[in-house]
């Protein structure tokens, strides 16, 4: 079963269970889904439904990192459940041994020798851990270990 069909399984069970928050939370996923595809004119695979949840789960720990620091903690409880539900459909995410073996055979797979081959790297990394590690973080890790070469 593809990613998409689960989650509109999941919907119809949450409509079925009458759980509000959780139904709302996965309509969002679903109007998000269905705007890139109408957007693209193309049906989303797993991946792209991925990178679409991808991008929520960022915006959701933006905003629940804004709420806090505004003092708005029942948002922040709100945009935390969403997380919650969106997390679900994502991929185990990687331990720091893991990604940061992949960060040294990515280094050594495209021959980098600095700062300025971050590109590369980048380039090499980005597909193998698309939803399953912060890119952000990963990105940081690279610079910090092309800077010491």
């Amino acid at each position: 079963m593809g990613l998409k069909q689960q989650i509109n399984d999941d919907m119809k069970a949450a409509m079925r269970a009458k759980e509000g928050a959780r139904l709302a939370a996965i309509r969002l996923v679903l109007a998000a889904v269905k705007q890139k595809e109408i957007d693209e004119r193309i049906a989303l695979d797993d991946a792209a439904v991925l990178a679409v949840l991808d991008k929520m789960v960022k915006q959701r720990r933006d905003s629940i990192e804004q709420f806090e620091a505004g003092g708005r903690q029942d948002l922040a409880d709100n945009e935390k459940f969403e997380l919650s539900v969106l997390q679900g459909y994502m991929p185990q995410q990687m331990s720091e041994a893991e990604i940061d073996a992949a960060v040294t055979h990515a280094i050594a797979a495209s021959g980098a020798g600095g700062p300025q081959d971050m590109g590369k790297v980048m380039a090499v990394l980005k597909p193998q851990l698309s939803g399953r590690a912060d890119i952000s973080k990963v990105s940081g890790l690279v610079k910090s270990r092309l800077a010491k070469s």
